[in-house]
């Protein structure tokens, strides 16, 4: 008999309001057709942050009818209203996050929310990610509590803590130091998004290493030749993690 296991569909990167409905489409079949045990989406769920896209993509994102975690992105804050970007930036997406529910109860992962956005930063543009000492606390507390939990602890965050290779500038700020501090609580894993081409990979710092996921995007916004895509996790109950990268051929 065949070991039981967790299967997450990672997608990220939707940007509602230019988003790829054909590759959509083929999303929503495969969850329909696999049923996974839960869909992180790891932040840009919308491209704009307004209200018709957080509300197209409630829509779709609850049409899905299976567990739902999701992370904010770079470009979930609001970008016309900066009263609001600075004042609440996460209003919008919170709304959404209620419609369609945050937190995840699997039987074979733990999934550690950690968010990587700041509504400005010192830099242009604001895109790329910033660690903050409170977030990275934050998720190194949860990770604290859940330390005797035997289950693979899954970190989820929008953009990449290291840079796509070692050796060059790294885009997010401070995310060797959040890298390093995450694999030493006992983080096995972090799911990223934000660049738009998927990538799984095995990093170290600070004589710690930890597995770097990325999904692709569902979104007409490709880049280095990469199609849509998504990943597929399968979680064994003796916490192998194998990753499937699926690609939409239109």
């Amino acid at each position: 008999m065949a070991e039981a296991s967790t299967t997450i569909f990672h997608v990220s990167d939707t940007h509602f309001g230019v988003e790829d409905r054909a590759a959509m489409a083929w999303f929503e079949r495969a969850v329909r057709d696999e049923r996974p045990d839960a869909v992180v989406c790891t932040g840009d769920l919308t491209q704009r942050a307004t209200h018709k896209q957080y509300s197209a993509a409630a829509e779709w994102f609850s049409g899905l009818r299976v567990p739902i975690m999701l992370q904010p992105g770079n470009h979930d804050m609001p970008y016309y209203n900066l009263w609001e970007r600075f004042r609440s930036p996460y209003a919008r997406f919170g709304e959404l996050e209620k419609a369609v529910g945050a937190q995840l109860d699997l039987d074979h992962a733990l999934i550690i929310p950690f968010d990587t956005n700041v509504p400005a930063q010192m830099r242009w543009p604001w895109s790329d990610g910033v660690v903050t000492r409170k977030k990275l606390d934050a998720a190194l507390g949860l990770l604290r509590e859940l330390h005797d939990d035997p289950r693979p602890k899954i970190v989820a965050c929008h953009h990449p803590l290291l840079p796509e290779r070692d050796g060059v500038k790294n885009p997010t700020i401070r995310g060797d130091m959040a890298f390093a501090e995450l694999a030493a609580a006992g983080a096995t894993v972090v799911l990223t998004g934000h660049v738009h081409f998927p990538f799984d990979q095995i990093r170290s710092r600070d004589n710690f290493a930890m597995r770097m996921i990325g999904a692709g995007t569902l979104s007409t916004r490709l880049r280095k030749g990469a199609p849509p895509s998504f990943n597929i996790l399968r979680i064994g109950r003796s916490g192998l993690i194998d990753v499937e990268q699926r690609n939409f051929v239109n």
